[in-house]
């Protein structure tokens, strides 16, 4: 049996689990550090909530507050956005959505590195955090076994399209799992895809890239080509496409 640590955490509107691998991890620090994690999570809802009257984010949306009295993690995720923007065309665009600026879609991978940040500075070396679908490893599940990551398939629930053995990286996937059909084109054009997983070193730009890849499709392969570390894999209709390092070449299947 593996010898694992697992904390699982209601937050967020869905389930954040922390699984640690303790082959080479001093046990007495795992819980300390798995505690601090968990604590920057709900510190990250209470900023970044569009479900909180109070959050940081509600009174910039509505003027209750200015960038200029925003603190230096709410710039970082706004500077992230700008960029990621730019970077997708206009397709990941926060502030195209109704009831104004909403960064959703990278702060479940932006919370997720500063948790990886937080576990390796407590001495913790192998493990994997999974914040809703969208997962972040480092080291190994056991010794010398890498981390096996299966991408949930679109249509048939509890079936795997893909899977991905890495050590360290994020995997992000956007698609019709646990929220329907939440995402909206900023071009107010059909959503591309039933699925769209990006991997890479940054779990926040995985994220947005993956929403960015929901909507647009394969159309959106030429922003991973220009990254390098990045891949992607997307679901359209009954078949699957994949391009980049995680996989061994740009791939077209039928399901």
């Amino acid at each position: 049996m593996r010898n694992h640590k697992v904390h699982v955490e209601e937050i967020w509107g869905t389930v954040v689990t922390i699984d640690v691998a303790l082959f080479r991890t001093n046990a007495d620090v795992v819980q300390s550090a798995i505690d601090e994690v968990i604590q920057w999570l709900k510190d990250v809802d209470v900023v970044f909530s569009t479900y909180k009257k109070d959050s940081v984010i509600n009174q910039l949306r509505e003027g209750r507050i200015t960038l200029d009295e925003i603190d230096a993690g709410v710039a970082d995720v706004i500077s992230r956005c700008t960029s990621l923007k730019e970077i997708t065309e206009g397709n990941f665009d926060p502030w195209a959505v109704p009831g104004g600026f909403d960064p959703s879609g990278i702060v479940k991978g932006w919370a997720a590195d500063r948790a990886t940040d937080i576990l390796l500075e407590h001495g913790v070396h192998d493990f994997m955090i999974n914040a809703g679908g969208d997962v972040t490893v480092r080291g190994y599940a056991e010794q010398s076994m890498l981390w096996s990551i299966g991408i949930a398939h679109p249509y048939m629930h509890g079936e795997i399209c893909e899977s991905i053995q890495i050590t360290q990286g994020a995997v992000a996937t956007s698609g019709r799992y646990e929220r329907g059909d939440h995402i909206v084109s900023p071009h107010g054009l059909p959503i591309g895809c039933a699925s769209a997983t990006v991997v890479g070193p940054d779990a926040a730009v995985a994220d947005a890239m993956a929403t960015a890849l929901l909507i647009t499709g394969q159309a959106g392969f030429q922003w991973i080509a220009q990254m390098p570390g990045y891949s992607a894999h997307i679901v359209e209709g009954d078949r699957t496409y994949s391009y980049g390092p995680a996989f061994p070449e740009k791939v077209a299947s039928g399901q």
